[in-house]
């Protein structure tokens, strides 16, 4: 029998960084914070990112198969939690945040960010709430150095 604490407790401990995932298509741009990220392999390089199905931003991703990750800095917890809020319900969220379209998959870069990925997607699983995309990194770059911002620094929970 499953303990539903004990499962949301150790869920709870799976270590995670926050990001700011880009998707375009044609003129419609959005991002949204993701924290079920992680590489999956070396050659080719291949990251998996989680993405909740009942979104926008999911259905845009699914109509063009290519994303960018931009890596927040430990103390950009206020920038995690611009992108958190569905578009729907708060417009433009890249309104007020500067960001660049990145040059392989044309989607939004956070320019205040460590740096990015850009991926597209070579394969995907959809169970559950979230599709589990498998993106291939096609374009990288670093805008500076410093410490990724994680969850568990943020006092917020994201899974169990």
């Amino acid at each position: 029998m499953l303990d539903e604490k004990a499962k949301k407790t150790m869920l709870r401990k799976i270590p995670h960084g926050l990001y700011i995932c880009g998707v375009r298509d044609g003129e419609e741009m959005n991002g949204f914070t993701v924290s079920w990220v992680m590489q999956s392999s070396f050659k080719p390089p291949l990251v998996v990112n989680c993405v909740k199905q009942d979104s926008g931003s999911h259905a845009m991703l699914e109509k063009t198969n290519v994303f960018t990750i931009s890596f927040l800095e430990e103390g950009q917890k206020e920038l995690a939690q611009q992108f958190f809020q569905p578009k729907r319900r708060v417009g433009d969220k890249l309104e007020k945040v500067e960001f660049y379209e990145g040059a392989e998959t044309g989607c939004p870069i956070i320019k205040d960010s460590l740096g990015y990925i850009e991926c597209k997607v070579v394969g995907k699983v959809d169970q559950g709430d979230h599709t589990v995309y498998v993106g291939e990194v096609i374009g990288s770059g670093i805008h500076r150095e410093g410490k990724q911002l994680l969850l568990e620094s943020t006092g917020w929970h994201y899974g169990g």
